[in-house]
């Protein structure tokens, strides 16, 4: 194993490596605003689609899985490279990066979708989800919590569905009409993007009726003020649930949370089971849960919608199951008990049922409120800017907050050569309109 290195402020504050991000300008403007402060940045692109959406010098990366971990590690040593900026940890060329990287004394950060949503992203040092270093124990939070300040309000932003959805189409254009340029790059989506965008094509064009079947279910629902659990479905090509979660997909966490309903609850109560509003469509789950509910007896009391309004599905719910999505945040402040399958931030006793799926459903544990406003404080201070990935407007405020989180991680003398970097760019009328 390599030695740890020791960071050394030469021309530069610090020296950002940027790996794989997202279908979005947001890593390159963020860039950007690192080198106006006086830092090194630099990117190491592995497919076509990386370079579309980076405007500054770059690396490419063209060889093997195999050939990455040796190539980085000397890449860090002859860039002097202090941290790496990242998109999802668990991606396979991610995971070895930071394998490389902590060892040799490199600072990680690791951008996701928020933990909080809307109007928020994710940047945590060293890890996400499963991986993250918040606390796991009660009087952990509690005890961060009283040196926090409460955390500000969220500024509203619009998103930008469409934009969002042509710069994926770009993205994935580029990888497949120009794979000869790095041909050693594997996406790290299980489903050819072919086969995704027939399934989203065949998804609106069924969308009215979708959405009207929703409305029906939600309308039964309050008419008769039902009795029953949602089960939001997340996306079957989600790493939390591969990487961080007992189950290999959806499909058998699924099946086996139909299976314990269908023995353990009492009738009339019923499942809600709905659909990851961003799924592709590839596979049928409402067929594969009627399938399901059918094999174990509950068909009769289950219930499947593409669409609603979530928010209030969750407050109508007796409780919420999920593997480690994002909805368990939102459920836990809205008062819910949650059950949690996977390795989630906020899966710990105090806020999630602790007892197991079978004694969920009659006797559901909701949360300790008090612990969720310390928990969520923290949270919020630690791992969450407001901002967005999708819309100008949205990655420019992310990039500011980005920016004052990754160099409150950097030691003094690299923060003093960034002011005077900074200073020196607004004497010289170089800061660029943003900042």
């Amino acid at each position: 194993m390599s030695q740890p290195r020791v960071d050394a402020i030469g021309s530069h504050a610090a020296t950002f490596l940027f790996l794989q991000g997202i279908a979005s300008p947001f890593f390159s403007v963020l860039g950007a605003a690192l080198r106006e402060r006086g830092h090194g940045v630099r990117r190491i692109n592995f497919s076509a689609g990386d370079w579309l959406f980076w405007r500054l010098p770059a690396d490419h990366y063209r060889g093997s899985r195999d050939g990455w971990d040796a190539y980085l590690e000397s890449y860090i040593r002859e860039h002097a490279v202090t941290d790496i900026v990242l998109f999802g940890d668990c991606r396979p060329y991610h995971q070895a990066a930071i394998l490389v990287a902590k060892p040799m004394g490199v600072r990680i950060h690791v951008f996701e979708e928020g933990y909080v949503r809307p109007y928020w992203i994710t940047c945590e040092m060293g890890g996400v989800n499963g991986n993250s270093t918040l606390p796991k124990r009660a009087e952990d939070i509690r005890a961060l919590a009283r040196k926090l300040p409460q955390p500000g309000r969220a500024m509203p932003l619009t998103g930008d569905m469409a934009r969002r959805s042509l710069w994926d189409i770009g993205f994935n254009i580029a990888n497949i009409g120009f794979p000869y340029l790095y041909p050693g790059f594997r996406s790290h989506r299980p489903n050819h993007i072919a086969a995704e965008y027939g399934g989203w094509i065949k998804k609106f064009l069924r969308r009215s009726r979708t959405r009207r079947e929703a409305a029906r279910v939600n309308e039964i629902y309050e008419a008769i003020n039902a009795d029953y659990f949602l089960l939001p479905l997340q996306l079957d090509s989600d790493y939390q649930i591969r990487v961080h979660s007992p189950f290999l997909g959806v499909e058998g966490f699924m099946d086996r949370v139909i299976a314990s309903f269908a023995k353990h609850s009492k009738a009339p109560t019923r499942l809600l089971v709905k659909l990851h509003p961003l799924d592709s469509g590839i596979l049928n789950w409402r067929k594969r849960a009627r399938q399901s509910a059918k094999r174990h007896g509950c068909n009769d009391r289950l219930d499947f919608i593409d669409g609603g309004d979530l928010p209030k599905l969750i407050d109508g719910s007796r409780g919420v199951v999920l593997v480690n999505s994002t909805v368990g945040m939102l459920a836990l402040e809205r008062g819910r008990p949650t059950l949690a399958f996977g390795s989630a931030v906020y899966n710990m006793p105090g806020l999630t049922h602790q007892g197991g799926i079978d004694t969920f459903w009659n006797d559901p544990q909701p949360p300790d409120m008090e612990l969720m406003g310390d928990f969520s404080r923290v949270v919020m201070h630690r791992t969450q800017i407001n901002g967005g990935y999708f819309s100008r407007p949205a990655i420019e405020r992310a990039v500011a907050g980005s920016v004052s989180r990754l160099e409150a991680t950097l030691p003094p003398a690299a923060l003093a050569f960034a002011r005077d970097a900074l200073e020196q760019a607004g004497r010289d009328g170089r800061l660029s309109p943003a900042y």
